[in-house]
């Protein structure tokens, strides 16, 4: 973890107006300066930087923070990403408390693996470009694929040498260890000798949404029945594929601007489309969709659309996951390409105009698809049809009812004119279905209370503290009036937050994110002997805390938008 004083000394550093710029051509109005928003599409600016509180919001979709939330939103870093970012922007030395033995195990782990795979990556690299061998196989296949060296180099993509221990020789060779070469998934030991586990493959680095490598996909080039065609590295502390999009680090911009990610089956896929001026689409690499890739691509956009062959196969690939989507809450689309086509070759033919002519055009959400395909296979099979009805009733449920009421009646309606069977059984069907999945959930959470301690209230972790709801205007009043006024003098008191103080029982406050503000406040004053300002809050690795505070502090009243 980073030090505290190391924190507090970038924030104190960082300059909001100097970073926000960067990314975002600001204009001085008054006391601010304003923009489009960087994350909505908008005509007229209301996206205001208040350089005096260090603090941004944008008027039109409610995003606010202060410097470090801006990175995390706008280039998708962790938090302690955001404050390296900052300290690497401003030359300031970081420190890192002492950790525990096995947190500094874990750190090495992950450090030293992340080193070796931005050795290989570079080696991979290198070789397709600059080696005879690399030039000749893997460089030609790239080529034969459409791809230019400006995509190439934008995806990392590389080659191993056909050489069975080429790779592991001159790795090792440089001082790697081998365990972590081989953990890594890159070499094997076999009959007392190393070998390396994608020699005479074409690379496919697969990168965390940051840029980091977290592991490698490798393509077979020649023909070898007993080998597969596609092969990725094994999981470890740096790479968990259910938690990975592959393409996501250079489609995070493109996704969040145009509000919609495009979601297909193959590495080439990703590339072609962003070859051919599609950027805002990733690949779960033919797995099904999983929770933490879903989080990923909410942090971007709830508009998902799934592009997907019209094999069977590339149906069922579609299918898979859209269930879980749905719980999410998001708008699921999908597009059957035409017959003879995957998003590869109808990029490379068509275009970018065509495609997204295409996709307009043939767009279905789940329902719609679903009892398209489900009716054309059950045919006039009564039990198929039973089998359809219960299906399609279940991927109804999964749709949040709180969120989308309409929807889901929309769907029950349309569902149940398809199907030609009575509105009021498919509305007890679903409730059915949501009435088993409540429960199954229910049950979940009792076995996992169950097997865990209970936390005592005064220690919960700030992101598992309840967050503010409408009731507790007056208690967020209260710290409003700390951060902005606690300096002030008031009447015989030495300021107003004594005042604060004296007259305030903190057991009263009930908001437990209120409480934490307000002990951490007068901690802060009782060690340090100063009141703290508001950028003390923002240190803490809290976003929502942030931009609780950001919203509380910049409000349109204290805003001149003329």
């Amino acid at each position: 973890m980073i030090a505290p004083h190391s924190i507090q000394e970038v924030m104190n550093r960082a300059d909001i107006i100097d970073v926000v710029g960067q990314f975002v051509r600001l204009k001085k109005r008054g006391a601010n300066h304003i923009a489009n928003c960087p994350f909505h599409n908008e005509k007229t600016p209301s996206f205001y930087v208040s350089a005096a509180k260090g603090i941004y919001k944008c008027f039109g979709c409610g995003k606010a923070g202060n410097v470090v939330t801006f990175l995390q939103e706008h280039e998708k870093l962790t938090y302690p990403e955001s404050i390296k970012w900052l300290a690497d922007y401003y030359k300031i030395e970081i420190e890192e408390t002492e950790k525990s033995p096995e947190q500094q195990q874990q750190q090495l782990a992950e450090e030293s693996l992340r080193i070796i795979n931005e050795y290989a990556a570079n080696y991979f690299y290198d070789t397709l470009l600059n080696n005879e061998e690399g030039q000749a196989v893997g460089l030609s296949y790239f080529k034969q694929r459409g791809f230019t060296k400006a995509t190439i180099e934008k995806f990392r993509l590389g080659y191993c040498p056909e050489g069975y221990d080429t790779f592991a020789k001159e790795a090792i060779q440089k001082g790697y260890n081998p365990e972590l070469l081989e953990k890594a998934g890159l070499i094997k030991y076999r009959n007392d000798k190393y070998y390396d586990v994608y020699h005479g493959r074409v690379i496919f680095p697969i990168q965390a949404m940051t840029g980091r490598v977290l592991g490698f996909g490798a393509r077979i080039l020649k023909k070898n029945d007993k080998a597969p065609k596609y092969i990725n590295s094994p999981e470890n502390e740096l790479y968990n594929k259910s938690r990975v999009l592959y393409g996501m680090h250079q489609s995070r911009q493109a996704i969040s601007k145009q509000d919609e990610c495009f979601l297909v089956e193959g590495y080439t896929d990703v590339i072609s489309l962003h070859q051919g001026g599609v950027e805002n689409v990733v690949s779960s690499s033919g797995t099904s969709l999983t929770e933490g890739q879903l989080r990923l691509i909410a942090q971007l956009t709830k508009n998902l659309t799934i592009l997907y062959d019209g094999d069977a196969a590339g149906v069922n690939a579609a299918l898979r996951g859209l269930d879980l989507a749905l719980e999410q809450s998001f708008n699921v689309q999908l597009v059957l390409l035409p017959e003879g086509h995957d998003p590869d070759s109808f990029i490379q033919e068509k275009g970018a105009a065509e495609f997204h002519n295409y996709v307009k055009e043939h767009k279905k959400d789940v329902i719609g698809f679903r009892l398209e395909v489900g009716l054309i296979e059950a045919g006039g099979d009564p039990v198929k049809k039973s089998k359809l009805v219960n299906e399609i009733a279940e991927t109804i449920s999964r749709i949040n009812k709180a969120e989308d009421f309409a929807l889901q009646d929309y769907y029950i309606k349309r569902a149940s004119d398809a199907l030609d069977v009575d509105h009021a059984g498919m509305v007890n069907l679903v409730n059915k279905n949501i009435r088993e999945k409540l429960e199954q959930d229910r049950r979940h959470k009792e076995r996992q209370q169950a097997a865990e301690e209970v936390t005592p209230q005064e220690y919960l972790p700030v992101e598992e503290l309840p967050r503010p709801k409408d009731d507790d205007e007056q208690e967020w009043e209260l710290v409003r009036i700390l951060l902005e006024h606690g300096g002030k003098a008031y009447e015989h008191y030495d300021n107003v937050a004594a005042l604060v103080h004296e007259r305030v029982d903190p057991d009263l406050i009930e908001n437990q994110m209120v409480r934490m503000v307000y002990d951490a406040y007068f901690g802060y004053q009782e060690e340090r002997g100063e009141l703290p300002a508001a950028g003390f809050f923002y240190s803490l690795p809290d976003t929502a805390l942030q931009n609780k505070l950001a919203g509380l502090l910049h409000t349109r009243n204290e805003i001149s938008h003329n």
